[in-house]
């Protein structure tokens, strides 16, 4: 079984909104169920987990009648942290999800998420245990020697962007969070599960990206957005 697990517990401050981001409306809809309906879609995904700031779960399971995502099957309570609220997620699917199973987790602030990127991550973790979405840095990264200048700079051959989806085997990701917790390690600041894992000493698989895979945290990204579905729209109608 492949389960995603979609995160939308954070509050969104730097949108500068009422509400939470991943319910701000576009076009009529919460942006969290654009996220949603990416993987209500998808032919490999058997199972959604929403998990919810607290306070919203019954608009969760209202949105989703409405919008017909009939695979959500949980919606869990998120944390004071990123990394506690995708540990809520994980330990709810003790004793539902069996050891083998494919786990994805994902934004819900970002909706664009492509087929193809979601078949390659769940495709790269039957391989391998596990896999991140990635892309290559375009940019030149250098070090900062002092406030004003660099003498170093890190090749970008070396470098790869990654965010989500991620797709863990689900006795890995469960035994990982268990262990992370335990000994306070990859769970604090802004740490998520890729970067947790590798604290752990666990290897990390690449799996193919997208650049239309924009997270919405700015204003500025809530534009962009709704410029790709105007974008999509018009090709749509030729």
């Amino acid at each position: 079984m492949n389960i995603a697990i979609i995160i939308a517990a954070g509050s969104g401050s730097r949108m500068r909104q009422d509400i939470p981001k991943q319910f701000i409306h576009v076009y009529d809809k919460p942006v969290l169920f654009y996220t949603m309906e990416g993987f209500q879609k998808h032919p490999l995904i058997d199972a959604i987990e929403v998990v919810c700031l607290s306070g919203w779960e019954n608009m969760v399971w209202a949105y989703a009648k409405q919008f017909n995502v009939t695979k959500l099957q949980w919606v869990v309570p998120g944390g004071s942290t990123c990394q506690e609220s995708i540990r809520n997620g994980v330990y709810h699917l003790e004793g539902i999800a069996a050891p083998e199973d494919t786990v994805v987790i994902h934004d819900g602030i970002r909706p664009l998420i492509d087929e193809s990127v979601l078949t390659d991550v769940i495709e790269k973790c039957r391989l391998h245990g596990n896999a991140v979405t990635s892309l290559p840095y375009n940019e030149q990264i250098f070090i900062v020697d002092d406030e004003y200048s660099t003498v170093r700079y890190i090749p970008r051959e070396t470098l790869r962007r990654v965010s989500t989806p991620q797709a863990y085997r689900f006795d890995l990701l469960d035994e990982k969070y268990h262990e992370a917790f335990e000994k306070e390690i990859g769970i604090y600041g802004s740490s998520y599960t890729n970067t947790m894992m590798v604290e752990l000493g666990v290897r990390l698989y690449f799996a193919a990206g997208s650049d239309r895979n924009i997270k919405l945290t700015t204003p500025a990204d809530l534009e962009l957005f709704k410029a790709y579905l105007d974008s999509d729209r018009s090709n749509w109608l030729k």
